[in-house]
């Protein structure tokens, strides 16, 4: 076992809290019928990107209404693929809610449409206030989601856990200055350590981790040591 403390703990939603690989998946093939797309590829680089990021550099959207229209398509069919919730995710989210839903939040590249409706859909208990795309210039790997996720927690970023599935929120979680856990979720463990994005943790899933309350700070215990390193 292993334990530290952070002022804050931030959570990306999709392949962390939720899994919606499906209707993603569905997504980008109705998708590539219109826009000639190599799907496996798009898979592999767009993943813990924002949308409308993905969207820009991979169908060649520039148009912002026309952008806007199709971020919307494809969420819905996203949705329509059934979100479900990831192991551990409800017992831990239910023990950082009792202590302050002011200390942790969810940091997502999707827009604010989609995580409401996939949060609903999944009956995730909502903190007080997420970020989501619209909220920042620059998506991830860029530190800006994260540093504006600790901004709304009123704490440095410095002092938080960034929990994420993809490297490129570990990356922005590393840039925003946080400590950082890699949940092996939607790419391996070998996967994600070649990928350098250089996690301070990693675990399976989330059903090794657990929190407490500690003086108004949250004490993050990772219970299996096997499946954790520190940087």
């Amino acid at each position: 076992m292993f334990s530290f403390i952070v002022d804050a703990v931030l959570f990306d939603m999709d392949g962390t809290l939720i899994d919606s690989t499906p209707g993603v998946i569905s997504a980008w093939y109705k998708f590539a019928e219109m826009y000639q797309l190599d799907v496996p590829a798009v898979l592999k680089e767009t993943h813990g990107v924002r949308l409308v990021d993905s969207l820009k550099t991979w169908c060649e959207i520039t148009d912002p209404e026309t952008l806007q229209k199709e971020s919307m398509r494809f969420e819905k069919l996203a949705i329509e693929g059934g979100p479900v919730v990831l192991p551990g995710v409800r017992s831990l989210l239910k023990e950082l809610d009792g202590g302050s839903s002011n200390k942790w939040t969810i940091v997502t590249s999707g827009t604010s449409s989609y995580a409401q409706a996939s949060l609903e859909r999944t009956g995730i208990i909502m903190p007080a206030s997420i970020v989501t795309s619209e909220h920042v210039s620059r998506g991830k790997p860029f530190p800006d989601p994260y540093v504006e996720g600790a901004r709304r927690c009123n704490v440095d970023a410095h002092n938080v856990l960034v929990v994420e599935d993809a490297p490129s929120g570990i990356r922005s979680g590393h840039a925003a200055g946080a400590k950082t856990l890699a949940v092996c979720t939607s790419h391996s463990k070998e996967e994600i350590l070649e990928s350098g994005a250089n996690p301070d943790y990693i675990v399976q899933d989330l059903t090794q981790v657990s929190t407490r309350w500690v003086d108004g700070k949250i004490e993050i215990t990772i219970r299996d040591d096997s499946n954790y390193r520190d940087s």
